[in-house]
C-alpha cells in the first residue's frame, strides 16, 4: 500500500494535489491550519491511495513526498 506524506508546514493550501489526485482522496483541512496561516493538504483515505504520485508531481513547493 502506498503511503502520502505530507510537510504540512510548508503547504500553502493552493489545492493543486486535490485536482491531480483520481482517486479523490485528497482534501484541505478545514479543522486544521499550519503555522503560516494555510489549510495544508492531507489524505482522506489512505487505504484507496494506488501510489500514483501525480499529488507529488502536481505540487510547486514539492511538499508531499509518496512511499510505494
Amino acid at each position: 500500500m502506498a503511503k502520502v506524506i505530507f510537510e504540512e508546514e510548508r503547504c500553502k493550501g493552493c489545492g493543486l494535489c486535490e485536482m491531480a489526485c483520481p482517486k479523490g482522496i485528497i482534501r484541505l483541512a478545514t479543522d486544521k491550519i499550519n503555522a503560516k496561516g494555510y489549510h495544508s493538504a492531507m489524505v482522506t483515505e489512505p487505504e484507496k491511495c494506488i501510489g500514483c504520485a501525480f499529488c507529488a508531481n502536481m505540487c510547486p513547493d514539492s511538499v508531499i513526498t509518496v512511499e510505494r
